[in-house]
């Protein structure tokens, strides 16, 4: 399987980046049906757009674990490689927007891109180097709690900066 692992996670990047590119226009596209808003972008704030990477690496690591089952470690190493995108987006946003001052769209877009091609390196660094986490039950309970925080923040986000659109000032979704 460890051959393999370069062409899993190159599939992996491609269903992040297709899906969360979808994700991003889907609420909108399905003229703001309630039942897609947990799982697509709401608005342009940082937490949403984390929402785009999450869910599809989330569900690729799904699909991926019934090939991967003799390897003990997966679900740790998808909980550090899916934090690692998550924790990538606001940190690579908040730096070079405190920097320029602005955020030119294609700079979002490079950052998720970024922040999916990086999440997947890692996780391969972690397969072939035998990663230690070994606790798949805690690890799919903190990726359980996170789908559950994107779930609620998506209609009851706290008034915080990163859940804050840019352009209307609001939070979550808005009739």
């Amino acid at each position: 399987m460890k051959r393999s692992i370069g062409l899993w996670q190159l599939m992996g990047f491609a269903v992040t980046a297709l899906g969360g590119t979808l994700l991003h226009f889907l609420y909108d596209w399905l003229d703001k049906a309630v039942w897609i808003a947990p799982f697509s972008g709401v608005n342009e704030s940082t937490w949403e757009h984390m929402k785009l990477l999450f869910w599809p690496m989330f569900l690729f690591a799904i699909v991926q674990s019934f090939f991967f089952k003799d390897q003990e470690d997966f679900w740790g190493v998808k909980l550090k490689g899916t934090l690692l995108g998550l924790g990538l987006i606001p940190v690579i946003f908040y730096t070079y927007n405190g920097v320029i001052g602005r955020s030119p769209d294609w700079i979002n877009i490079a950052i998720f891109f970024i922040a999916a091609a990086v999440a997947y390196i890692y996780e391969i660094r972690q397969f072939n180097n035998g990663a230690p986490h070994k606790n798949p039950k805690l690890a799919i309970a903190i990726l359980s709690v996170i789908a559950i925080l994107f779930v609620v923040f998506t209609f009851a986000p706290p008034e915080m900066g990163i859940f804050r659109d840019p352009l209307t000032g609001t939070y979550g979704v808005m009739d």
